[in-house]
């Protein structure tokens, strides 16, 4: 039953008269509400336009009032109620009847209203929660367009995701077409209407019987003589203006082939929510990439690190302490530490030219190289012309060079060998008198200069002469004010804590170049070897 319906027999109460509404539809007069008519009882309505007709206008002395704001409709007024004051109350009456009616009218317009939107509230929840517990964009991609296109009686529908790398628009899903079919979209095509839309951030339509943009020949594929409506996917970051991501195309409408005001902003409004969505999985991809790098960094430097002999392979011929420190994960210092036969003990100490992965693989050549080089050649200054021809090619390639420094100790003779690439940070401390002797290069470094020089042989007594290797990462180090830690430092903290292990004086010297640089990040590798054989 209609509010009219309910309202009516209230009215006819306190009015004391039988009330009815008509409805005049072209020559056609219609009951609405009230007591059915007696039969033939239909009353000559005006035609629409006229003037209201006031009076008797059927058998019997019914009155006609027409509605206000009601084109149309019409108040039959039992006898009697238009005489005297009755036109009055008349008028009346049909105020009330009409107010009644036209608010039944808007709220039928907003029930099918909301009955409409309905659809596309549930819409947006339903992509809400695909976006929220869907990671992967292809996936979510997909199952948006199969829910938006039936909404808005699309048979055709694509999302493209701007590639930034080809920067082309590339579809990610597709709903009622082979994505094979289309061909990726150069973003300064001038025919097609996604590059316009991506690059202009603006949605444009196209409807077959109207003037406008038409689809480019990359889109056009099945769309010839269809509407389409692109809209643009685009993510604001916070704080910063929005950037287009990519954009949303529908054709094929079902029905009447046009897309209208509302389907152009539900389109927009998902689109939105697609364009955070695209976001946060690429900084989820970018981030998960990020811990990878990261996890396969901290696995490089660990075994970088154990490339690295201890110091315990030559603790019985040797009082050996040691310690790289990479700038980077990995980095380009190095050392050897060797056993070779009759006794001796070989020193390798190396720095390539920068630091990072590519430091780090020459690093690791040379590691291999110079043990299998140590092993079949008794000469430092062989080992290391034979170390520069098996890093040659590498070296050449990288553009790098290294500096080396090998030394082969021999106990039992009391003497030292020596031959130096180039190597500045050498250093021979005498244990009785503390006295520094620098034990300069023989050679250029390796990969700039083949003249290989010759073996420097000292008298190196038992257990009297500290050998003082570092490189140029320890000497460089700078403190919070930009002043050099200095290699005569290094070199002081050996002279003055000589009769002690090698293990304590190479931590005071870290500990010293800790205090000094307080604590911060190295900018290059930092490399220490003190021997005392």
């Amino acid at each position: 039953m209609s509010r009219l319906e309910q309202v009516l027999p209230a009215l006819e109460s306190l009015a004391g008269v039988a009330l009815r509404v008509w409805r005049r539809d072209g020559p056609r007069v219609t009951p609405v509400a009230g007591a059915a008519p007696p039969a033939g009882g239909t009353p000559a309505l005006p035609p629409p336009g006229a003037a209201g007709a006031r009076g008797a206008a059927q058998a019997g002395g019914a009155w006609l009032e027409p509605l206000p704001d009601a084109e149309g409709h019409w108040l039959e007024i039992g006898p009697g109620a238009g005489r005297g004051q009755g036109a009055e109350r008349a008028a009346a009456l049909a105020r009330v009847v009409a107010a009644v009616l036209v608010s039944e009218r808007e709220v039928g317009q907003v029930a099918d209203e909301l009955s409409g939107r309905y659809e596309e509230i549930d819409l947006i929840y339903t992509i809400s929660e695909i976006l929220g517990h869907t990671i992967r964009l292809d996936e979510a991609a997909q199952r948006i367009l199969e829910e938006v296109a039936p909404v808005v009686r699309a048979r055709r529908a694509t999302l493209l995701v701007f590639d930034d790398e080809r920067r082309v628009l590339r579809i990610v899903a597709a709903r009622g077409m082979d994505p094979a079919d289309a061909v990726p979209i150069e973003l300064d095509d001038p025919t097609s209407v996604a590059a316009r839309v991506f690059r202009d951030m603006k949605p444009l339509s196209y409807d077959p019987g109207a003037a406008g943009p038409r689809p480019g020949r990359s889109e056009r594929r099945g769309y010839r003589g269809h509407a389409f409506l692109s809209v643009p996917v685009s993510y604001a970051p916070p704080g910063d203006a929005p950037q287009a991501i990519g954009v949303i195309n529908l054709t094929d409408r079902l029905g009447e082939d046009a897309f209208s005001a509302g389907d152009r902003k539900l389109v927009t409004a998902i689109a939105n929510q697609i364009g955070a969505a695209i976001a946060n999985a690429r900084l989820v991809q970018k981030d998960l990439a990020q811990q990878r790098v990261r996890r396969e960094l901290e696995l490089a430097h660990d075994l970088q690190l154990r490339l690295l002999p201890s110091p315990l392979v030559v603790a019985a011929r040797a009082d050996v302490a040691a310690r790289c420190r990479p700038a980077d994960s990995v980095g380009g210092d190095f050392y050897n530490l060797l056993q070779l036969p009759e006794g001796r003990v070989g020193v390798m100490i190396g720095d390539v030219s920068s630091h990072g992965f590519g430091a780090a693989l020459i690093m690791a050549l040379a590691m291999a190289a110079s043990g299998i080089h140590a092993e079949s050649a008794l000469d430092p200054t062989v080992v290391l012309r034979r170390l520069e021809e098996s890093l040659a090619e590498e070296l050449a390639r990288t553009e790098m060079f290294l500096t080396t420094f090998y030394a082969v100790l021999d106990p039992a003779a009391g003497r030292l060998a020596y031959a130096n690439a180039g190597h500045p940070h050498a250093f021979l401390v005498a244990g009785p008198t503390g006295e520094v002797t620098r034990l300069a290069a023989t050679r250029a470094p390796l990969g700039l200069d083949t003249q290989s020089g010759a073996d420097v042989v000292l008298a190196a007594p038992r257990r009297a002469n500290i050998l003082c290797l570092f490189t140029d990462g320890m000497a460089d180090a700078r403190s919070e004010g930009g002043a050099r830690f200095g290699e005569e430092r290094i070199v002081g903290h050996v002279r003055n804590l000589r009769d002690r292990p090698t293990r304590e004086i190479l931590e005071a010297i870290y500990a010293d170049l800790a205090a000094f640089t307080g604590g911060g990040p190295a900018s290059d590798d930092r490399t220490l070897v003190l021997v005392k054989a």
